[in-house]
């Protein structure tokens, strides 16, 4: 079924706002991919915050033309599903993880803003940790030591208490 023109403009404005956003974009070829197989990468991919979305190479290629990601249109060629994310890593990390338990589906390459990705370097950024892992790393290291100094200060009136049972338990012993 093909598509009318304002329907194209209706699908190159919608990728247009997801590129406005996008620190990150993932191709992949999806050739002979069961449809089962597709939904549960469509599932994956919202629930990671992932725009995922099958369409039309000439499309996709309006809608990058005036980004940063415009080097990417030399790579449209085939059927491609495309993995679009405001987190660097979130959509390399889903298309890396489904390809790794599907064969039939190939990572072609990526990018980031400026940065034209090659299929090996989209696994290697797969690889690192996400936004949230990094800022939940980080708020760990700094609440260390908070949390180091406020054992200490808990300690000495513990120390205290437990001296005090123990004296009461040998006055205790003694009376009986």
């Amino acid at each position: 079924m093909s598509l009318n023109l304002e329907q194209k403009q209706a699908v190159v404005a919608e990728v247009s706002a997801q590129l406005a956003q996008a620190q990150a974009i993932v191709l992949a070829e999806y050739r002979s991919l069961p449809v089962e197989d597709m939904t549960v990468l469509r599932k994956k991919a919202r629930d990671s915050g992932v725009y995922f979305r099958v369409l039309k190479n000439t499309l996709v290629r309006r809608a990058v033309a005036d980004t940063p990601f415009k080097s990417l249109a030399d790579q449209m060629i085939g059927p491609l599903a495309y993995g679009i994310s405001s987190d660097p890593v979130a959509a390399a990390k889903l298309l890396h993880e489904f390809s790794k338990t599907n064969e039939r589906l190939v990572i072609k390459g990526g990018a980031m803003p400026n940065v034209m990705m090659s299929a090996s370097e989209v696994a290697v950024l797969a690889k690192m940790p996400s936004r949230q892992e990094l800022l939940a790393t980080l708020l760990g290291t700094m609440q260390a030591p908070v949390t180091k100094f406020v054992r200490t200060l808990n300690e000495v009136p513990g120390k205290f208490v437990r001296a005090l049972a123990a004296v009461r338990d040998q006055k205790e012993k003694q009376a009986a």
